[in-house]
């Protein structure tokens, strides 16, 4: 896979707020643009390795598009500015000062398995969107 074509979504596999949110942008990606794999996925692991993340990186999402990375709010942020249409209208907070950003992204990062639970195992996505996840 050549790095220029990359538009990749890394999230926490156990956690039930990071899948209900890959669902969400699954849904609200109509032209799919953006692919998915677990920060803990074989794939997963080369990406951090590759952008000299550690590897147990859980932290936040990691969003790569080509050749560069954007963790925390950026993240966020990026992906939706990706994803374009309505939602590109929350780039705007790109404006906000970054740490606050990340000290609520943090905040919530922190507390989420505690509020939204953990799974034992990393999500497997179904057949029909098997498509959108790296192996």
């Amino acid at each position: 896979m050549k790095n220029e074509q990359i538009t990749l979504l890394l999230f926490d596999g156990v956690c039930n707020l990071c899948n209900s949110s890959v669902n969400f942008l699954i849904k609200i990606d109509s032209k799919a643009k953006i692919k998915f794999t677990a920060i803990q996925s074989v794939n997963g692991q080369k990406m951090l390795k590759q952008f000299g993340l550690e590897n147990n990186y859980l932290d936040s999402l990691v969003f790569i598009k080509g050749d560069k990375y954007f963790i925390k709010s950026d993240a966020v942020l990026e992906v939706l500015d990706e994803i374009g249409g309505v939602w590109k209208i929350f780039y705007v907070f790109i404006y906000v000062p970054k740490p606050l950003r990340d000290f609520i992204y943090t905040f919530i990062a922190k507390s989420r398995y505690k509020i939204f639970g953990k799974r034992d195992r990393c999500m497997i996505p179904s057949e029909e969107l098997r498509h959108r996840f790296l192996d």
